[in-house]
């Protein structure tokens, strides 16, 4: 059985597991990173220099990090076509949105998130809270506009580039309950939480 070492309060562990239960792949996840520390330990550094999760684990001693790149692999390997787009143009807006959440969403919601959740209220920094909100409004602006357009983010079906947006959105909608109204963005985020590997792998773990 395929190991996912990472706790799963972790938004990139998240996605991992999310995308193992879209394609009901079983896995054993071990918990590591945060309280659990064990990730600058020798074992684990020698599968991911990084000392960050996740780190799959395979079988056969393949290890792979990167939650985005692990979140790819496997759904080439264990189910083609269920979250990964047969049209090569699809695939690859599909992409876009995946590395979009690294390079804009997730760095935006990340003061946020730090804030709000991880630091005790006498030491937070207002500005740097005030200032994530804004440029995550803004960015959920994007996404809505996209939507508009599209039922998901990468065209009519569910993919895999809608996983690691949506774990960030569903972190959007608890943090930021001042948003402002993103009809298209709703009704998306509506569809992901109702899907039952959503449920069961993202919305059950309060934030922390």
């Amino acid at each position: 059985m395929l190991k996912i070492w990472g706790r799963n309060t972790s938004s990139n562990v998240q996605k991992v597991i999310w995308a193992l239960g879209e394609m009901n792949v079983p896995f054993e996840r071990v918990d590591v990173g945060g309280a659990f520390g064990k990730t600058k330990d020798a074992p684990y550094l020698a599968m991911n220099p990084n000392s960050l999760v996740p780190t799959l684990e395979e079988e056969d001693g393949f290890t792979l990090w990167e939650s985005n790149s692990i979140v790819r692999y496997l759904a080439a390997r264990h189910a083609s076509r269920v979250l990964e787009p047969a049209d090569l143009k699809v695939r690859a807006v599909a992409h876009k949105w995946m590395d979009w959440q690294l390079s804009v969403l997730g760095p935006v919601i990340t003061p946020v998130f730090w804030g709000l959740i991880r630091t005790p209220p006498e030491q937070r920094d207002a500005n740097a809270i005030a200032s994530g909100k804004e440029k995550t409004i803004a960015a959920a602006r994007i996404m809505d506009v996209q939507l508009g357009n599209t039922a998901y983010l990468a065209g009519s079906d569910f993919s895999y580039g809608d996983i690691p947006a949506g774990i960030m959105i569903y972190r959007y909608m608890q943090l930021i309950p001042e948003r402002p109204a993103t009809p298209n963005l709703d009704r998306w985020y509506a569809a992901i939480s109702a899907r039952a590997a959503f449920k069961q792998q993202v919305a059950v773990v309060p934030l922390s």
